[in-house]
């Protein structure tokens, strides 16, 4: 692939994509980028993992006028979790021209959404409802916009939200560029694109097979409540000398990485919010080892090369495979093996299938382990530094004390005594970690309802609130 240097982008965008680490193009950016850049409607017919996001995403960023005050773009996403996702790639990929990026979406406060369209974002990226909603209330003006993405078009279709995207459409000044991303050209789409798009280019690209051969991929079937119990579980077991959780928000990083260290671990968390700073320094910390677990949100990842991780568990599993596939190779490196653990909620197995197509590799399902098994973990640990420490040391100066005990006392019940005390036994310190609705499930054809889809959070909030009480903890932090 060529660089992004030979396709005339403003040395102001070109430095912001530096900074986030890209620096070839991929094949529908290469295809993609000059035509938007012209003013051309587009159809891509492109998999999630492609590279799309940035392929739509510079030029939007290119075309953005500072003194406009107006909103200028609009990208309408299928889900909120890809909406984020969009909008922080936007963010980044803008950040030297200070370009303003929103992300808008059911299930957060429509009222703080009103404050923050009145900060005037150039670009917008929302979910099909909740953008319909603020279009009815007038609240976000659509005079200004040049440009509309529909990023995943037929997930649109099969959740059931055309019939809002063409309200939208409808809605937007027929002066307009408009491009259309979609993995598959069902009927639905075609007219789509008829009716609203003035003789698009058709750029079509495969995904490439990616494979992970180094790496033990697992996954652990879980509901979202009970993710954070079996992370700890998880971490206490297995030990990990380096290991990264990757979260699907900033919340949910902020949040993770927060209750780990009230369960006693030395964990530290980047996501996009974070100055340029303040993320060097905790990758210094966690290179030198003095943080033992990163979380970390995908786009804040981006790059990253560190060596020596050893596990990477995906809190919540991404929504592309390429997410999956960028997480995962942070081990595994130089040759050397590593361990993926995903964990998936019942309504999310038929995104660890696309994950599993995609990477030609079956994941092993692993259970959460006991309450045991996790002080066994930790024992185990101990026990090894108990052997590091007789290899290595002299205890002369320790030989009296040990005798005078072991005369009172029986060994083993002495050892065990050491064990305990060495041991670090779980808490059961509360915690906070908000629901995160599960992605959406990716539905029969015949199946037109789109409740499931919308209501997952409003519901499980009426049942259980926000708030979660894990009841099993961790031990502090390892021993080293």
């Amino acid at each position: 692939m060529g660089k992004f240097e030979e396709l005339k982008i403003s040395s102001t965008t070109l430095k912001s994509l530096r900074r986030i680490g890209f620096e070839e193009t991929t094949a529908i950016q290469e295809q993609t980028i000059p035509l938007s850049m012209e003013g051309k409607d587009i159809i891509g017919q492109a998999q999630t993992g492609t590279g799309k996001t940035a392929a739509f995403g510079i030029p939007l960023v290119e075309k953005v006028n500072p003194k406009n005050k107006h909103i200028q773009s609009l990208v309408i996403a299928p889900t909120r979790e890809l909406a984020i996702q969009v909008s922080e790639e936007l963010y980044k990929i803008g950040y030297e021209k200070h370009v303003q990026v929103l992300a808008v979406f059911g299930g957060q406060d429509i009222s703080r959404q009103i404050r923050a369209l009145k900060k005037n974002p150039a670009i917008i990226v929302g979910t099909p409802g909740r953008l319909l909603d603020h279009i009815n209330r007038r609240t976000i003006k659509l005079q200004d916009i040049h440009t509309v993405v529909l990023d995943e078009a037929d997930e649109m279709l099969n959740m059931g939200f055309i019939e809002d995207i063409e309200k939208i459409l409808e809605s937007i000044p027929e002066e307009r560029q408009t491009l259309l991303f979609s993995a598959t050209m069902p009927d639905r789409i075609r007219q789509i694109a008829t009716r609203f798009m003035k003789n698009p280019e058709i750029v079509r690209v495969k995904a490439k097979e990616m494979t992970v051969p180094q790496i033990d991929q697992f996954f652990v079937k879980v509901d979202e409540r009970d993710k954070f119990d079996a992370l700890t579980r998880l971490l206490d077991y297995q030990s990990p000398d380096l290991a990264i959780v990757f979260g699907r928000t900033k919340r949910r990083v902020d949040e993770v990485a927060e209750a780990l260290s009230i369960r006693g671990y030395t964990a530290e968390g980047i996501h996009g919010d974070l100055s340029q700073a303040k993320r060097l320094q905790v990758l210094r910390k966690f290179k030198e080892g003095s943080v033992d677990v990163l979380v970390a949100t995908d786009v804040a990842a981006r790059g990253l090369d560190i060596s020596g991780v050893t596990h990477v568990y995906n809190f919540d599993i991404p929504q592309d495979p390429e997410s999956y596939v960028h997480r995962i190779g942070r081990t595994g490196r130089a040759g050397k093996a590593g361990m993926a653990i995903t964990f998936v909620s019942p309504r999310e197995m038929s995104y660890l299938r696309t994950v599993e197509e995609t990477t030609k590799k079956r994941m092993k399902r692993m259970q959460v382990p006991s309450i045991a098994e996790a002080i066994e973990g930790q024992q185990r640990l101990v026990v090894d530094k108990l052997n590091t420490t007789i290899d290595g040391n002299d205890l002369s100066l320790y030989r009296k004390a040990a005798e005078e005990l072991l005369a009172d006392q029986d060994p083993v019940t002495v050892v065990s005594a050491a064990l305990k005390l060495l041991t670090k036994e779980p808490d059961t310190t509360p915690v906070k970690i908000s629901y995160e609705a599960p992605l959406p499930g990716k539905r029969d054809k015949n199946n037109n309802s789109k409740k499931s889809t919308r209501s997952n959070s409003r519901d499980f909030q009426r049942r259980h609130g926000q708030r979660s009480n894990n009841k099993y903890g961790r031990s502090p932090k390892k021993a080293k």
